[in-house]
């Protein structure tokens, strides 16, 4: 069973889980507006890989900055802060693969039904600790090298 929700700004598609996976892995289709971006964050307990399907995504992890067209992924290792955006005037679409499981909880819980919904930020900094997440900044900032080092 797919589930589409709304997290700061991107369209989240749920397509596997813990529940389809035994835990393994999420796959996840995110559509990202134009001029969108993630708040600067990370994973301690999972890595992202991203694959895109349309369009470009601009990723910041770490001291790296990487231009990703169709076609092109992108492997996050745990502990590595990062950002991903569509930063100019066209939509990107692509594919997160999470694993061991635990973003499709995050989107789950605290995903909105709509666009223009905003986020429980309580509710988003409590469920992110639980599976580990840390928020490094609001969307707009960008990752800082020195937030790597703990």
């Amino acid at each position: 069973m797919t589930q589409t929700l709304w997290l700061f700004g991107t369209r989240l598609t749920i397509l596997a889980d813990h529940t389809t996976t035994g835990g393994q892995y999420d796959l996840i289709e995110g559509y990202l507006p134009p001029r969108t971006q993630t708040p600067p964050h990370r994973h301690t307990r999972y890595s992202e890989q991203l694959y895109v399907l349309e369009g470009e995504m601009t990723v910041w992890a770490g001291d790296h900055k990487v231009v990703l067209n169709a076609g092109e992924s992108f492997l996050i290792a745990p502990g590595i802060p990062h950002v991903v955006g569509a930063v100019g005037d066209q939509p990107a679409r692509g594919l997160v693969v999470a694993a061991p499981s635990a973003f499709a909880r995050l989107i789950a819980e605290v995903g909105t039904l709509n666009e223009t919904e905003p986020t429980d930020m309580a509710l988003f900094e409590r469920v992110s600790a639980e599976i580990g997440d840390e928020n490094l900044g609001a969307p707009g900032d960008l990752p800082m090298p020195s937030a790597m080092s703990t």
